[in-house]
């Protein structure tokens, strides 16, 4: 299958994207200094109707930036500071008991949980035991959550942002598998460099009060969504996206020898629906229409990073996902366009 060609609509519509994601920057980049790829990375996801795992030192604006990302499109924020006395219900609601001045009588009234919002943060959610953690499940896959029987739906568009602290373990629960493949991302992120922690240390320590503007709203935010998803892809992209999930499963006849001596489970089919609709928003929010192999290259680590999982092998030989993710980049060649009918 070959691309589809664009219309004049549609190219105007790509255009709008990449007009969207250069003004949300300007914005951002009032208050975050740096880190420009990881405002990139979550801009994708935002653009993908994806969710994401940041993971970082204490101290790096991650709440800052999600934020920031937030008044700046003019959506709801909430945020929940993960605890291992954390309810479900103190996440969803729950259901009190309220007495009607009409009747006299007493009804059940549901109270909405912090997760009624646009974009949820999830502060340090390995610090909260599994039952809580799974109150998201629902939430992130169907944006909806049902108590007491009854289903509420979530406001449109619904974005979930967890993060996680990689150096303590003490007190932690990890992610089960099931919901770490829920969120679309797996972001990393580091220190600024030397110049933009000075600029940091100049910027945050002066009486200024920064004003933020509104640059998108909910419903643009959705039309920009459907823009990605009516995006075309080729088979031969389509195809290198499989192959390189394929090739990260041990038991498949496809996969290399370092996959079958250093990884115990590999990426399953919602990654490579993940590669290609991140290769998508990836294109779409460069400005451009024709969706390639390298956009599905720059969004791997992101999506197979914490989908794959080593063995005690690899843990010895210091070969993280990572590494490998690197390893099967390099062995998983290109697929020439035309290829598959």
């Amino acid at each position: 299958m070959t691309p589809a060609k664009a219309g004049d609509d549609d190219l105007a519509a790509i255009e709008k994207l990449g007009q969207a994601r250069k003004r949300l920057k300007d914005e951002i980049s009032k208050i975050i200094i740096g880190q420009s790829h990881v405002v990139d990375d979550l801009l994708t996801a935002i653009f993908s109707r994806g969710h994401c795992l940041m993971i970082g030192v204490p101290g790096l604006a991650k709440t800052l930036m999600v934020r920031t990302i937030a008044r700046a499109i003019d959506l709801g924020f909430n945020r929940i500071q993960f605890t291992p006395d954390l309810m479900p219900s103190d996440i969803t609601g729950t259901e009190v008991i309220e007495e009607d001045k009409m009747t006299g009588g007493r009804v059940f009234k549901f109270v909405k949980g912090p997760v009624f919002a646009n974009i949820l943060l999830a502060d340090e959610i390995n610090r909260t035991p599994p039952k809580t953690q799974a109150a998201l499940l629902q939430a992130m896959q169907e944006v909806q959550v049902t108590v007491g029987g009854q289903t509420y739906e979530l406001p449109r568009p619904f974005f979930v942002l967890a993060t996680q602290n990689p150096i303590e373990q003490e007190g932690t629960y990890p992610l089960p598998e099931a919901q770490l493949d829920r969120f679309m991302f797996d972001i990393r992120i580091g220190y600024p460099k030397p110049e933009e922690e000075l600029q940091i240390a100049k910027a945050t320590t002066s009486d200024v009060d920064v004003q933020i503007s509104k640059v998108l709203t909910g419903p643009e935010i959705m039309q920009l969504q459907q823009i990605v998803r009516r995006l075309p892809v080729s088979d031969h992209v389509g195809r290198y996206a499989v192959d390189l999930a394929r090739a990260s499963r041990p038991d498949d006849e496809t996969a290399p020898g370092f996959t079958k001596e250093y990884v115990n489970w590999g990426a399953g089919t919602r990654a490579i629906q993940n590669l290609v609709l991140g290769a998508k928003a990836r294109a779409a929010i460069a400005g451009q229409y024709n969706v390639t192999c390298n956009h599905v290259r720059e969004i791997a680590s992101l999506v197979l990073r914490h989908r794959i999982m080593t063995n005690f092998h690899a843990e010895a030989e210091g070969i993280t996902p990572d590494k490998i993710v690197k390893m099967l980049m390099e062995h998983v060649t290109e697929p020439k366009a035309g290829t598959y009918a």
